[in-house]
């Protein structure tokens, strides 16, 4: 049982998988039609359960907690290979609840092992939703629509661009309100566009904390750079695995089969964006990070245009893809519009 109370009609059970054992949030029948919910960062299948249960009875809801998040089993994530410890993860559930073709679906650093999966299973997969995705290229490090590296060894992407006074918050528990850094402040200005207030907030404040942090796990190592801003990735731990030194999976466009894919996002979305909040370029640029060595060499990385990019190569190879942005919505859509999330949702599984 998760030490989060769930929602009446949400199971919560840990899977013994041949490569981990896997905290699990399931509702539905046991026989219907798949769909796996993959969470982001600083969270955990908590923040699915009502997405789940606003599900048709035709569908088995399944969510995990990743590793390194949650009540899952706690195991290094070995950032040299980007998603793959994840999307590993992943199959090696599917292999023990009964492998057959899901509908998967990413929010945010989620969206990682979801594409990770679809390109080394891509028999497994029926279709592929994105909300509020990292960019195929990463995050952090990168310009140009391309995702072309602002140097050769990725500085300022990785376990340094995280900052430490958060992880301090989150590492003694802190639920307070009292500055910026404190992990409730975070989620309520950064997740969602303010002044919105989840009715779940402890409970999704709880699934935050269960985070596994450290230098080996959240936000990961890090290693001395003479480019600005003086970090680059180390190699462990999420944020590491999520650089551009090893996360690229652009190749997405070159899948012999492509499942449909639904891209997202909201308008107001302050933590995935051409100009995100939490990424150097961007604070550079505002000032807040001092010697920002400007625009042409470290700009803010246009995540939502590199997005956009790569899903218009995967169109113009023959699949198909329908972007979705929904209005007075930041990082969010499931929880702040839930309605508007349900039905651009639902024409897609069904469609």
């Amino acid at each position: 049982m998760s030490s989060i109370p769930t929602l009446p009609g949400i199971t919560s059970a840990f899977v013994p998988t041949a490569r981990l054992l896997t905290h699990v949030l399931t509702s539905g029948p046991a026989d219907g039609e798949p769909v796996v919910f993959v969470h982001g960062n600083a969270s955990s299948a908590v923040f699915w359960e009502e997405t789940m249960l606003a599900l048709p009875p035709r569908y088995r809801a399944i969510a995990p907690d990743l590793r390194g998040y949650g009540e899952t089993e706690d195991l290094l994530i070995d950032a040299t290979r980007g998603a793959n410890d994840w999307a590993e993860d992943l199959k090696a559930l599917s292999d023990t609840l009964g492998e057959r073709p899901a509908h998967l679906i990413g929010w945010s650093l989620g969206a990682a092992p979801v594409l990770q999966f679809a390109l080394d299973y891509p028999a497994l997969v029926r279709s592929i939703t994105l909300v509020a995705p990292v960019s195929p290229y990463g995050f952090g490090g990168s310009k140009d629509n391309d995702g072309r590296p602002n140097y050769d060894d990725f500085a300022g992407s990785g376990g340094g661009s995280v900052n430490p006074e958060f992880v301090r918050r989150m590492q003694i528990g802190d639920r307070g309100s009292d500055d910026a850094n404190a992990p409730r402040m975070v989620i309520n200005t950064f997740y969602y566009k303010p002044p919105f207030r989840a009715a779940r907030e402890e409970e999704f404040l709880s699934s935050l904390l269960l985070e596994k942090t450290g230098a080996d796990r959240y936000p990961g190592d890090m290693l001395p750079s003479t480019n600005w801003p003086t970090v680059a990735p180390g190699v462990w731990g999420p944020i590491n695995a999520t650089s551009p030194k090893y996360l690229n999976l652009s190749s997405i466009t070159d899948l012999a089969q492509k499942p449909p894919i639904l891209w997202v996002r909201g308008d107001s979305d302050q933590v995935v964006s051409d100009n995100s909040l939490f990424d150097f370029g961007t604070l550079g640029m505002l000032g807040a990070v001092p010697g920002w060595p400007g625009a042409e060499v470290f700009p803010p990385q246009p995540m939502v245009s590199q997005t956009r990019a790569v899903l218009d190569r995967y169109a113009a190879n023959g699949g198909r893809y329908q972007e979705v942005v929904i209005t007075d919505v930041g990082h969010s859509p499931h929880i702040e519009q839930p309605e508007a999330f349900m039905v651009a949702l639902l024409s897609h599984l069904e469609g």
